[in-house]
């Protein structure tokens, strides 16, 4: 059992979340987010916000919060082969509540099916807040190109 080591990055100005499924070996070696050089997060959220992509973990943070995103994962911890959403078991969610309570959260994304999936099983019946499915940033999802990416993720943008 694997348990999620990075603490979501919000505040009270946070106005979307973005929940992922569980972090790659990659993110959790590095401490953060999307830490996998090819995952396009970073490239598609800043070109959404016309920024230069944040590089250091320091950067990404004031990225997220300058622009009003809650960044989390829906699994709190799991049993999982690498980084393979595919092999997921034995899961347990993280509360989002603690951000759903302290911060005016107009919209909620999943960042890919596999999230979406995990969302609509564990915490929507908790929390009866509708989710919307974008498609994932992983380099596993290739036939998305950067641009593609980046107009279907356009809609975090309130």
């Amino acid at each position: 059992m694997i348990t999620h080591p990075i603490p979501p990055v919000f505040d009270k100005d946070s106005r979307v979340l973005i929940l992922g499924s569980f972090p790659s070996v990659k993110s959790r070696e590095e401490g953060f987010f999307y830490g996998h050089p090819q995952n396009r997060f970073w490239k598609v959220t800043s070109s959404i916000f016309s920024e230069n992509t944040p590089v250091t973990i320091g950067d990404k943070k004031s990225f997220l919060l300058r622009n009003h995103i809650a960044l989390w994962d829906v699994i709190g911890s799991c049993e999982i082969d690498g980084s393979s959403d595919s092999s997921i078991r034995n899961v347990t969610v993280n509360d989002i509540t603690v951000i759903l309570e302290s911060a005016d959260i107009k919209a909620i994304y999943l960042n890919g099916r596999k999230a979406y999936q995990l969302y609509q099983k564990y915490l929507l019946p908790m929390i009866r807040r509708d989710g919307i499915c974008l498609p994932s940033t992983s380099p596993a999802n290739a036939s998305w190109s950067l641009e593609r990416l980046s107009e279907a993720w356009k809609t975090i943008k309130l």
